[in-house]
C-alpha cells in the first residue's frame, strides 16, 4: 500500500499545497512564516503559535521544513486531515545518513501522530518529526515528536516522544542530533569493501519459509553475481508474500526498513533477486532514492564487463537493448542516442517514440549482424570437421570449472577465475592422444537458472557450436550445495535450445572437495558420472578414457555414446 502522502512539485516559489480558497489575507500571513527562526530549538513558541493561529483559520494542517540552522524551507498547506509534502530533492546529508531537515505541522482534528507521519520520517529520512496540537482557540497546545532510532531486531524503527505542553519541551535540537547520529555510526554494521566496490542492500521476495533451503541458495548465488560484478552487499531483506506488490513488488512495512537500511549501512544501489516491472523500478527508486536493478540487470551488467569479443559485445548490446526497449515509457531521460542519421521523423513524433523507434532499428541492425558472425562461424565450423574430428562440447553451469577442464586437458590459456560468467565466447582447442588421434574441445558460456530469455535468444548463435557437438560434456559442481538443482537448470535449457537428444557425459568436478568419498562414489554410480578435480591432471585419466573410447567409435562410424563408470 502507497504512503497517503505522496510528494509533490512545489505550487509557487514560496508556499506549497491546497492552497484553492484562500483568500489574500490569509495567504500572505503564510508568506510571513518564512521570515521566522527558531535557532536551536525544534521549533520556538512562538513560530509554534503562528502556525496554530493560521490553522485554525484556514480549518487546514499547516507545516514548515526547517533545515537544521532553523530557518524555515519550505511552508506547506494541507487537508484538514493529510499534508502532501513537496519534492525536497535526492541530497542525502552525506555520512550523517539523514537529510538535515525536519518537519514541524499542526493538527486540527485532535489526533496525535499518524501512520502517514512516520512513514514520511522513515522514507525521507527526516531528522526530527512533530505534530503541534491545535486549540479552538488558535493556539497549540502540546508539540508531540518522533525520530528514527538505530534498527535492532525486534524494535520500532523510530521512538514516540510523547505529547509535552508546548512551553515545556526543552530540546536542543544541535545535542539532540549529533547526539542521533553519533548512535547511528556507533551501531553501523561494518561491511568491509575493496576500493571501487558498490555497496548494496539483496532484497528477496519468497512464498515459503524465509529460511528455507531454496531462497539462502538463491541468496547465495546472488551474492556470487553480485561479487562478479564488483558489488559488496552490506545487507539482505527477505520478505515472505504470496505474490509481489504490483507497486513496491514488497509492503509498506519493509520498505520502510529497506530505506532505513539504506541509511544504516551507507548503500548506494538496491538489488532484488526477483525481475521487477519497470513500474516496479520506479517506485521503489522514488523511496529508497538509490539505483535499484533486478537480477536481469546484474547478470546483464556481468555479461557487459565480460564480453571481450566483438560477436559477444554485440550479443550483449542486444540483449541489453531488449531488455531497455518495454521500460522506456516513462522515463524521464531519453534513451541515448544509439544511432546516426538524421530523417523519417514524423512532425509530430515524441522524444519517447523517437527513442523506441531509435532502439527497435538497433535491434534490427545488430541481429543482422550477428546472424551474419554465426554464418561465418559455421563455415569455419565445417573446415573444422572437415577432417571427421568429433566435437566435444563442454556445458554447464556458471563457475563449475569448465574452462579449467579444458586448460588442464589441452594446455590452453583460457581466462578462467572463481567468478560467474568468466566466459562469453566460446573457445576451440584439439586434445591429442597418442597415435595423434585427436578431438576437438569448445568450451562454451556457463549458464544459470532462470537465465533471462533475451540473453538466451542473443547467445543463440554462439551456443549454435552445442548442435555442432558430437557429444556434451556437462560438468557439475558437485562441492556446491544445490548442485542438483544446478544440474536440472542445465538439463532445462539445453531442452529449450533442442540439443538434449545428444549423448552427455556427466562429470562431477571438484571432486576433492566433496566431504564424503563414499556417497561421491555412490552418486557417480546413480548419475553414470566421471569424478575429476580441473586443477589436479592426474583425476583427469578416466574422462580422457573416456573420451578416447569415443572417439575410436567415432571414428568407427558408432556415434551411440555409453558412459564410462
Amino acid at each position: 500500500m502507497a504512503p497517503r502522502r505522496t510528494q509533490e512539485r512545489a505550487i509557487s516559489t514560496r508556499v506549497t499545497g491546497h492552497l484553492a480558497g484562500l483568500k489574500a489575507a490569509q495567504r500572505a500571513a503564510l508568506e510571513r512564516i518564512f521570515r521566522r527562526t527558531t535557532g536551536d530549538q525544534v521549533i520556538s513558541v512562538e513560530l509554534a503559535h503562528f502556525m496554530a493561529t493560521i490553522s485554525a483559520d484556514i480549518r487546514r494542517q499547516v507545516g514548515v521544513i526547517l533545515d537544521r540552522r532553523g530557518h524555515v524551507q519550505h511552508v506547506i498547506v494541507g487537508d484538514t486531515d493529510k499534508l502532501q509534502l513537496p519534492d525536497l530533492g535526492r541530497q542525502r546529508a552525506g555520512k550523517s545518513r539523514f537529510r538535515g531537515v525536519r518537519l514541524i505541522h499542526t493538527h486540527i482534528l485532535g489526533e496525535r501522530l499518524t501512520r502517514d507521519d512516520l512513514t514520511d520520517l522513515s522514507l525521507l529520512q527526516l531528522d526530527l518529526i512533530g505534530v503541534l496540537q491545535v486549540e479552538r482557540d488558535g493556539r497549540a497546545s502540546t508539540i508531540e515528536l518522533a525520530h528514527l532510532v538505530p534498527p535492532t531486531p525486534d524494535g520500532e524503527a523510530w521512538e514516540v516522544v510523547e505529547p509535552t505542553p508546548l512551553g515545556e519541551a526543552d530540546l536542543g535540537f544541535g545535542e539532540f542530533i549529533a547526539d542521533l547520529e553519533a548512535q547511528f555510526s556507533v551501531t553501523q554494521k561494518v561491511v568491509e569493501t575493496r576500493e571501487g566496490e558498490t555497496r548494496a542492500i539483496a532484497v528477496h521476495i519468497t512464498e515459503g519459509p524465509v529460511d528455507s533451503t531454496a531462497v539462502l541458495q538463491s541468496l547465495e548465488e546472488l551474492r556470487e553475481l553480485a561479487r562478479t560484478a564488483g558489488v559488496t552487499f552490506v545487507d539482505t531483506l527477505v520478505q515472505r508474500r504470496r505474490k509481489p506488490d504490483p507497486r513496491y513488488a514488497i509492503g509498506q512495512g519493509k520498505l520502510e526498513e529497506l530505506v532505513l537500511a539504506t541509511m544504516h549501512h551507507d548503500a548506494e544501489l538496491v538489488v532484488f533477486d526477483q525481475d521487477l516491472t519497470p513500474a516496479q523500478v520506479r517506485s521503489i527508486a522514488e523511496m529508497v532514492e538509490l539505483k535499484v536493478i533486478d537480477r536481469t540487470q546484474l547478470i546483464l551488467d556481468i555479461f557487459a564487463t565480460r564480453a571481450t569479443s566483438k560477436a559477444g559485445k554485440l550479443q550483449v548490446e542486444l540483449a541489453q537493448l531488449k531488455y531497455t526497449l518495454p521500460r522506456l515509457a516513462g522515463r524521464g531521460t531519453a534513451l541515448s542516442r544509439l544511432m546516426g542519421g538524421i530523417g523519417g521523423r514524423g512532425p509530430g513524433e515524441t522524444k519517447l517514440e523517437i527513442d523506441r523507434r531509435r532502439a527497435k532499428d538497433r535491434i534490427h541492425a545488430l541481429q543482422k549482424r550477428i546472424d551474419e558472425l554465426g554464418r561465418q562461424r559455421q563455415h569455419r565450423r565445417r573446415r573444422r570437421t572437415e577432417g571427421d574430428l568429433p566435437v566435444v562440447a563442454i556445458v554447464g553451469y556458471t563457475n563449475a570449472g569448465k574452462s579449467t577442464l579444458l586448460n588442464t586437458l589441452t594446455g590452453a590459456t583460457v581466462l578462467a577465475e572463481d567468478k560467474l560468467f568468466a566466459t562469453l565466447d566460446p573457445t576451440t582447442r584439439r586434445l591429442r592422444f597418442p597415435n595423434e588421434v585427436e578431438i576437438v574441445l569448445t568450451d562454451t558460456v556457463g549458464f544459470i537458472r532462470d537465465l533471462p530469455e533475451d540473453l538466451v535468444a542473443a547467445f543463440k548463435a554462439t551456443l549454435e557450436e552445442l548442435a555442432e557437438a558430437d557429444i556434451l560434456l556437462h560438468v557439475v559442481d558437485i562441492a556446491t550445495d544445490g548442485w542438483e538443482d544446478r544440474m536440472d537448470a542445465v538439463e532445462r535449457i539445453l531442452r529449450e535450445l533442442e540439443v538434449h537428444d545428444k549423448p552427455v557425459q556427466l562429470v562431477f568436478n571438484k571432486a576433492d572437495r566433496h566431504p564424503d568419498p563414499e556417497v561421491l562414489e555412490a552418486l557417480c554410480r546413480r548419475y553414470d558420472a566421471i569424478p575429476t578435480s580441473a586443477i589436479d591432471k592426474p583425476t583427469l585419466r578416466p574422462l580422457t578414457d573416456a573420451l578416447l573410447t569415443f572417439r575410436q567409435k567415432n571414428a568407427t562410424g558408432t556415434i551411440v555414446y555409453a558412459p564410462a563408470v
